[in-house]
């Protein structure tokens, strides 16, 4: 047997820049629809990330994919990868 780790699978989730006023960090937004439980009725959940972005090259508006990562700060735990066209 060996010890050879497997690389991590790391949660990616879209959504789009809604707050760019701090320096390295931006808020993604993202948005998913759910059925309720009981009846049925689909509906969107909105849900808000800080997300580092280490050279402010995300702006306001742009649609992003995000990855979970190590936790950088209080309430940074996601890194932007790349934007969606």
């Amino acid at each position: 047997m060996t010890n050879a780790k497997s690389p991590k699978i790391h949660r990616r989730l879209q959504g789009v820049v809604v707050s760019a006023k701090t320096d390295k960090t931006r808020i993604v937004e993202v948005s998913r629809v759910i059925a309720h439980h009981k009846y049925g009725k689909r509906f969107r959940v909105n849900k808000r990330f800080a997300s580092h972005d280490a050279k402010n090259t995300y702006q306001l508006g742009d649609k992003v994919v995000i990855e979970q990562c190590r936790p950088m700060s209080k309430t940074k735990r996601w890194r932007i990868i790349n934007k969606v066209n």
